[in-house]
């Protein structure tokens, strides 16, 4: 399933010539029953991602205005969450960043039943930054909190891909992971992993980036590279593609899987607004073997060209006159397009009460005499 959704950053920050961003693509490996404690391909270096996270929240005002996304994300993932009919006494948020599930889950209109009924009684958030953690924490739902939805939330640093140093197998009733997956160098190990420390017929529900994600941003930023410095800089690596999960998902042990896409289609005024808040959500270039530094000026003014002209479309009058409140200006009218694919996935781990397929040969009804119209019959 693709859906499509166009909505806007709530500001435009100030333009700041920095590094773009650069996401993922999981590393590949051998899966197995256990799962390595270190990931046998690199791709990302972890240690640069938590530095990023930290640094975006130095000014925690910025990095907050920059949660439009995620926010987006995590209440789609939580409405996912909302079908499945049942409580979850432990629940792991996985790559938690600043809480955005755990403030989703305190927006009532989410819920299938009024007055809504809380889903979740402890939620572990965990996250590589600390900084980012504990961005929130003073602050409402998490201090004083009063909503009644809001589950009982603990937070643990601590670096995914060796999630199970940290916790014991088949411990927890569903885990979640919103907007971080893709920082991942071993996603088939780390799969493994969840599926270890899941209980038996429990949920793991995720979404992350993947695709043709910032495609525009991407190709702008090549063109431009080759046209003023003759060749090509590796700083955005490949997204892992919708039709892999399935597959990664089966071969760590889940079952019943789903896995489906969702474009967020964003505008922004101009590229440096883009960046520039690409850079307070953390989500800076991590790859290993990356150009050091910032990318050129002369770059950056090429690619904002080629940008507007392949990629631009005209400004509808609330985008203009939201950007012109903001203090920046529609350049010839138009605004560009970014688009995010998240690719949600969820599967179970496995259960004795799962529903099973049926044997070969069970079946009472030829699909071939179907298709030709004829008896409804088994042959």
């Amino acid at each position: 399933m693709l859906t499509f959704t166009r909505i806007k950053p709530t500001h435009c920050l100030r333009p700041l010539f920095s590094q773009c961003l650069a996401t993922a693509t999981p590393g590949p490996s051998t899966p197995g029953a256990t799962p390595p404690s270190n990931p046998t391909f690199q791709v990302f270096s972890r240690n640069t991602k938590r530095l990023q996270r930290d640094r975006s929240v130095l000014n925690p005002d910025s990095s907050r205005r920059v949660d439009y996304l995620k926010d987006a994300v995590a209440e789609r993932l939580v409405g996912r969450l909302m079908d499945i009919k049942r409580s979850f006494p432990t629940v792991l948020d996985l790559g938690a960043g600043a809480c955005h599930i755990a403030k989703a889950l305190t927006n009532d209109t989410l819920y299938p039943t009024h007055p809504p009924e809380k889903k979740i009684m402890n939620l572990i958030c965990t996250d590589l930054s600390q900084s980012l953690l504990y961005r929130d924490s003073n602050l409402p739902p998490f201090a004083n909190p009063t909503s009644p939805l809001l589950p009982k939330i603990s937070r643990h640093v601590l670096d995914e891909e060796d999630l199970s140093k940290h916790f014991p197998e088949s411990h927890f009733s569903a885990i979640l992971s919103s907007f971080s997956l893709h920082w991942v160098n071993n996603l088939p190990s780390l799969l493994s992993q969840i599926n270890h420390l899941l209980l038996p017929d429990s949920p793991f529900i995720a979404a992350m980036l993947g695709g043709d994600s910032l495609f525009e941003l991407r190709t702008s930023l090549q063109l431009a590279e080759q046209e003023r410095r003759g060749g090509v800089s590796p700083r955005v690596s490949p997204f892992a593609d919708v039709k892999d999960m399935g597959g990664l998902l089966q071969s760590a042990g889940f079952k019943m899987l789903t896995v489906d896409v969702d474009d967020i289609v964003i505008t922004y005024p101009d590229i440096f607004a883009l960046m520039t808040d690409l850079q307070y959500m953390g989500e800076g270039n991590a790859v290993l073997g990356r150009e050091m530094g910032a990318v050129s000026r002369d770059v950056l003014m090429a690619a904002e060209g080629i940008y507007r002209e392949l990629h631009g479309e005209e400004a509808r009058p609330e985008e203009m006159e939201e950007i012109a409140n903001s203090g920046m200006e529609v350049k010839g009218g138009k605004v560009l397009l970014a688009t995010f694919r998240l690719i949600y996935m969820i599967g179970w781990s496995e259960g004795p009460n799962q529903p099973k397929p049926l044997g070969r040969g069970s079946g009472e009804v030829s699909i071939k005499n179907i298709l030709e119209g004829g008896s409804r019959g088994k042959n």
